[in-house]
């Protein structure tokens, strides 16, 4: 690792949220032990179809796989918000989308374990996304996103996502 490039800070949290203490990302990855926080956003079109990114090879976490919308690591001193705005315009230059949270969760696998801050807001407008990052964007309809789950195409973390968007959504609807 050079000077110049330093590494990501991120906070390692309770399961509420509560900061414990900041270390790198590389200790946090590869020990789900540690929780840190990560915002997601769900991008849906005007018709209700949602926005997947397929991620680029490179990764180290689910290279190749189609993913949730946005999402990214909350950085240490960085509130959900800023994290919210900086990874809607660095993944995929959206800089104007209202967005709305829907939900807080935790992620866990092998490998990390995240307390996930999940929005919501619909966008229209161009997407300009990173090459360095996402392969492909495009609006999926939500009956093909369920026809594709546990079919190896979707990342692990995007089927938690959706499977608590759902959930989310019969809660609504039975509030009526």
């Amino acid at each position: 690792m050079s000077m110049t490039h330093r590494e990501e800070l991120l906070e390692v949290v309770t399961e509420e949220g509560e900061i414990i203490s900041v270390v790198p990302r590389s200790e946090i990855h590869g020990n789900p032990s540690l929780i840190h926080r990560v915002v997601h956003v769900l991008i849906f079109n005007s018709k209700g179809n949602l926005l997947l990114q397929k991620r680029s090879m490179d990764k180290d976490v689910a290279p190749g796989k189609w993913d949730t919308s946005v999402g990214g690591h909350i950085n240490a001193g960085e509130t959900i918000t800023e994290a919210l705005s900086r990874e809607m315009k660095e993944e995929l230059g959206i800089t104007a989308c209202a967005s709305e949270f829907l939900y807080t969760y935790i992620h866990s696998n092998p490998y990390e374990t995240e307390l996930v801050y999940t929005y919501t807001c619909i966008y229209d407008g161009k997407v300009h996304f990173s090459r360095d990052e996402i392969d492909e964007v495009r609006f999926w309809d939500i009956d093909e996103i369920r026809k594709n789950i546990g079919k190896g195409m979707l990342s692990d973390n995007f089927e938690h996502e959706f499977s608590m968007f759902l959930s989310f959504l019969r809660k609504q609807e039975s509030r009526g």
